[in-house]
């Protein structure tokens, strides 16, 4: 595939998921809840999680929704994020966020080791990536995820500043 097929490819996920996002709810029987807010371009997220001990006794994310609203990449990275970590346990969603964070901020090299990887999750994540040649844009990408692991944390409120 072409390298402009593939921007028009992810483009077109990107816009899809920022239009139509996936999990955009409030579920009712979450027990884990964090606000996001990037003041520089006004996005502002509530991600909720289910999380429940899975039969080995780790915390397993059984469910992730958010509810806010911003531009179409905070939106996007929300929805993908909100089905990337469903069946994971804390550790694998920590790893998650590591190996987003260094894709959206860091060159392919400097990416480190962040324990057990998802490949799958991290390829759908690619759409993304393009946010690290645009720094404004990189808190739009990560707002979600940020916010995701201050609702893991148990924390109330987190922001890009």
């Amino acid at each position: 595939m072409a390298f402009d097929d593939l921007r028009e490819l992810y483009q077109e996920v990107i816009l899809d998921h920022g239009k139509h996002p996936r999990n955009f709810r409030h579920p009712p029987e979450a027990n884990r809840q964090a606000r996001g807010d990037n003041p520089m371009c006004g996005d502002k997220i509530t991600v909720y999680l289910t999380l429940a001990p899975s039969p080995s006794g780790e915390d397993v994310v059984a469910d992730a929704a958010f509810e806010g609203r911003g531009c179409a990449i905070s939106q996007a990275s929300a929805s993908l994020m909100t089905e990337m970590v469903r069946g994971k346990t804390v550790a694998q969603v920590r790893a998650l966020f590591e190996n987003f964070h260094d894709m959206c901020t860091k060159d392919d090299a400097l990416h480190g080791d962040h324990g057990d990887v998802d490949e799958d999750a991290m390829d759908r994540l690619q759409v993304l990536s393009g946010v690290r040649q645009f720094p404004m844009r990189v808190k739009c990408a990560t707002l979600a995820w940020h916010t995701l692991i201050a609702a893991v944390d148990g924390g109330a409120k987190t922001s890009t500043e």
